[in-house]
């Protein structure tokens, strides 16, 4: 979804981010597979994983298949620009990433079996990239909401981490930080591949469980 410009791969300064908007991004009421709701409030016992992976597109389609899933919505987060534009972001200049926001049933999966679909569905070891997609929106992430979160997600990256190098990869790249602001994606983004089922996805895993 991006060619190749080396600008792409140096985040952006926040000082040289672009201004943005206050006005939130319009979406859906509800979810285009699941039916369910697409923003919050969302069921008290639900949990949330905030990742990204590459371009959303697929990303998405992923979780939304994964069992235990609620629903999903695909968006920016983890840089300067507040609501940014699809365009914007691809500029490399507000610092965003595409991201994916799941919301789960703890009763019927749990947040280390969506990490399993996070790792096992990208290459985490890119650096700014996955594939052809090149741009800081293309980072390897997990975004947490709370500290617990953050320390499953870090012994999972270790474990991961052993693995990849013993299947002969490269060393994980991926973000592990608090989880930043979460701005909704561009009503056609959400839920994209299965409105267009033969639309682009580049996502692809490593082969490595």
């Amino acid at each position: 979804m991006a060619l190749f410009d080396a600008d792409k791969i140096v985040m952006v300064a926040e000082a040289d981010a672009l201004a943005g908007r206050d006005t939130q991004m319009l979406v859906p009421e509800a979810h285009f597979v699941t039916g369910n709701p697409l923003k919050p409030p969302f069921p008290q016992q639900m949990a949330q994983i905030m990742v990204g992976m590459g371009c959303f597109w697929g990303a998405e389609r992923v979780f939304w298949q994964a069992p235990g899933i609620f629903t999903t919505a695909v968006g920016y987060a983890s840089g300067f620009t507040p609501n940014p534009t699809y365009e914007e972001v691809c500029s490399g200049r507000t610092g965003h990433n595409e991201v994916v926001l799941a919301v789960f049933d703890p009763e019927l999966t749990s947040y280390e079996k969506m990490l399993a679909v996070f790792w096992e569905n990208h290459d985490p070891t890119q650096g700014m990239r996955q594939g052809n997609d090149v741009g800081t929106q293309y980072r390897s992430a997990i975004y947490c909401f709370d500290e617990s979160q953050a320390a499953v997600a870090k012994a999972s990256r270790d474990v991961y981490g052993i693995r990849l190098r013993a299947a002969g990869l490269g060393g994980i790249t991926t973000e592990i930080i608090a989880a930043p602001t979460f701005y909704y994606a561009e009503e056609y983004h959400q839920q994209y591949l299965a409105k267009v089922p033969g639309g682009y996805c580049g996502l692809g895993g490593t082969g490595v469980k």
